[in-house]
């Protein structure tokens, strides 16, 4: 019996191409194509740019995605182009999905082409070396231009394949919020709305920490006990660092922060996730990588997030713990330790702050 798709039990949404959102998608990774198509869907006028003028011409071709969702159709009316000025000009929004090592680089590709269309970064990472946030490279790059973030937990074949699923759109103007949801919302993918930017952001880049130590566990086979404390103590751990960074606890507690924690922790689509399993079954981090032949943004976070931590002297067992499994060869059982260290801490963040040790 095959799999029920949703999308045969809900009328398609029907946009008055007059008056289509134009919106692209810079990047052709798994959630790009899924953002791109899904704005297809939505009824607007939709591009997604690929850096190889071949791949680009097969999307075309094909309408499949062969490299990062080879199972999944693609919507015909999508148009794959390589040209960054003919993807960026005269567009009303771009959907940043580069990974965070090549964010910057491609934001100033763009900024000749930008006049009033609003950039949306949709890159759950943290840049190497100067702990950036995406919005914070779209604001240097590009200072004039209104921004946003989207996050939340949205495995990009569950979206193809017509699964119902939500995502936050963070932005401080509420132009951009309800500009994104009219792109993006439909009865099938719900767009909710915040103005907690770093919060929304830390949340999307936090979680791949704990994707990394969550598929790690789950290569030792631990119990549900085991999972449940990971998860419990990860958000306790994420959220605490955020607030020393000016975000709001209660940001963690929605779509953005436990609702991503959740599905990426518990998915073996995650990627993240599938390179703590690799870890943990005993491969170098190069094995893991170059296996899973994409971009996982866990691994650079660990290590951002390690030092800027240590800089504001939050604490954060799990992500410690983790560096020096990976980096420094301690034994997994560390990070299982780490969690039962400090144990008359309060279970939840910031309800008890007077009971911290």
């Amino acid at each position: 019996m095959s799999e029920l798709n949703f999308t045969d039990l809900i009328e398609p949404v029907v946009v008055n191409q007059n008056t289509a959102l134009r919106i692209t998608v810079l990047g052709g990774g798994s959630f790009g194509t899924a953002m791109a198509n899904t704005a297809v869907r939505n009824g607007c006028d939709t591009m997604i740019w690929i850096r190889d003028p071949e791949v680009a011409e097969d999307i075309n071709a094909t309408h499949i995605n062969k490299r990062y969702l080879p199972d999944f159709k693609l919507e015909e009316n999508l148009l794959a182009v390589s040209d960054l000025e003919k993807a960026v000009r005269d567009r009303d929004i771009i959907l940043v999905a580069i990974p965070s090592h090549s964010f910057r680089d491609v934001l100033q590709q763009i900024k000749p082409f930008i006049t009033s269309q609003a950039v949306i970064s949709l890159t759950k990472g943290i840049e190497a070396n100067t702990f950036s946030f995406m919005s914070d490279i779209i604001r240097e790059e590009l200072p004039e231009v209104p921004y946003g973030v989207l996050s939340g937990p949205n495995l990009a074949k569950e979206i193809v394949a017509g699964q119902p699923a939500g995502t936050v759109i963070a932005s401080e103007s509420e132009l951009v919020r309800y500009a994104v949801q009219q792109a993006l919302h439909s009865a099938l993918f719900r767009v909710f709305a915040s103005d907690d930017v770093h919060g929304v952001e830390l949340g999307g880049a936090l979680k791949n920490i704990y994707a990394v130590a969550m598929g790690m566990a789950a290569a030792y086979n631990v119990g549900e006990n085991t999972k449940s404390m990971i998860l419990t103590r990860a958000l306790a751990e994420m959220s605490r660092f955020a607030v020393k960074l000016g975000a709001n606890p209660l940001t963690f507690l929605g779509l953005s922060g436990v609702g991503d924690l959740f599905a990426t922790c518990n998915s073996p689509l995650s990627r993240n996730y599938q390179i703590g399993y690799a870890l943990g079954k005993g491969k170098t981090l190069e094995q893991a990588t170059t296996e899973l032949g994409q971009t996982a943004e866990g691994i650079n976070t660990i290590v951002q997030v390690k030092v800027r931590s240590e800089e504001l002297d939050v604490y954060m067992p799990i992500t410690t713990a983790l560096y020096e499994v990976i980096f420094e060869g301690a034994p997994p059982l560390t990070i299982a330790l780490s969690l039962m260290k400090n144990g008359h801490r309060s279970d939840v963040e910031f309800v008890l702050p007077h009971h911290q040790v």
